[in-house]
């Protein structure tokens, strides 16, 4: 949030930055999605919904989860949500509480951590291996588990290192938490993103509703961050906990975002494809384009769309003491802005989105390639 807000005064001030830090697809939302919302506004859908999400969305969301992944829910098992990461709260608010433990892989999303300690449990992380492109074992996890584990999160692939769990470690992780009553939260948010294998939800494996908990959103699937639309599916007394909350804080998700939802889930799936295909190319030059700078080594990401590269050379080089400060000084220094490992659990790396244009990701690299070595 500091580099960002940093940025933004810089460009405020006429400075040309290039933004790397952004965690959003740089396309437009498709026009059927907007053109749907366009139909709610004249048709006058502009009222309270029920707080859960409207039961066209609800049944819309479960259908296209059973078509994408081969699950089974039933719109009592699923609730609307401001957002992919208002889910994860309500989640965290509703089933830990506190010296609960909630087990999770590093490098993690920043968010995972604070809704954790907010809900007063305690978080356990698990290194991943960096070398085999920060891969993810059962046995890692199991190393961790005890009589105070509550939930187990995993993120595939992975904000911010593209890490994809493979399935069949995802399926002996799911035998870990299940046979041990551990909730174990799979948050789909980049699930359609994968560059070299088929898109799979944990929750598709017989018995798997009774003790996961799938975290899935339309911001990045689509292109509709700004629109709010999250949803949770989960066994239904977690969804009636959730819904309780929700009526006191946030009431229901907008009216007009939920019928645009329901166009984007139900209708022409092909801008997905398209996304995909150029976040593939835009991740093959940015790969190549980072293992060509002196002190930086990268594993490439099989999913979603950053690049989480290691610059503890790059530091050692420049004299910095952190990829925090390595951060502040390159967006002071070269305007780029990227987000620093800290925020996601490490001290040796750097977050950057390339969803964004070729031609900026050309500038930023170019940038960053002269800061390292000048």
């Amino acid at each position: 949030m500091k580099v960002a807000a940093d940025a933004d005064r810089l460009r405020r001030e006429g400075v040309d930055v290039v933004d790397f830090g952004a965690g959003e697809p740089d396309f437009p939302t498709p026009d059927n999605i907007k053109q749907a919302a366009i139909r709610a506004i004249e048709g006058n859908f502009t009222k309270y919904t029920p707080a859960g999400g409207t039961q066209e969305l609800k049944q819309a969301i479960c259908e296209r989860h059973a078509a994408d992944y081969g699950t089974s829910y039933s719109p009592s098992e699923c609730i609307i949500s401001v957002g992919g990461k208002h889910i994860i709260f309500n989640y965290m608010q509703v089933l830990i509480d506190s010296g609960d433990e909630v087990v999770i892989p590093v490098p993690y999303w920043v968010t995972y951590k604070d809704v954790v300690n907010y809900a007063g449990g305690k978080c356990v992380f698990v290194e991943t291996d960096e070398a085999k492109g920060f891969a993810l074992t059962a046995d890692m996890i199991e190393s961790h588990l005890n009589e105070r584990t509550r939930m187990v999160i995993i993120n595939s692939p992975s904000n911010p290192s593209g890490a994809v769990v493979e399935r069949s470690e995802f399926e002996k992780i799911f035998q870990l938490t299940s046979k041990r009553g551990i909730w174990l939260m799979t948050d789909e948010c980049y699930c359609r993103f994968l560059y070299d294998s088929s898109p799979f939800s944990i929750a598709s494996l017989p018995d798997a509703k009774e003790t996961v908990l799938v975290a899935g959103s339309l911001s990045k699937t689509y292109s509709m961050t700004g629109w709010r639309i999250g949803f949770g599916l989960a066994p239904a007394p977690v969804i009636n906990a959730i819904n309780k909350l929700q009526s006191h804080s946030t009431s229901n998700p907008t009216s007009i975002a939920q019928k645009a939802g329901v166009e984007a889930v139900r209708g022409p799936q092909g801008s997905v494809d398209v996304m995909l295909a150029e976040y593939k190319k835009r991740r093959d030059f940015v790969i190549n384009r980072l293992r060509q700078i002196p002190g930086v080594t990268t594993a490439e990401p099989r999913g979603a769309f950053y690049a989480y590269p290691n610059i503890s050379e790059a530091l050692e080089r420049k004299g910095i003491a952190s990829p925090m400060e390595f951060a502040e000084r390159l967006l002071a220094e070269a305007h780029v802005a990227v987000v620093p490992g800290e925020a996601f659990g490490t001290d040796k790396h750097i977050r950057i989105s390339y969803a964004t244009s070729m031609q900026e990701l050309e500038r930023g690299l170019d940038r960053i390639h002269k800061f390292i070595t000048g």
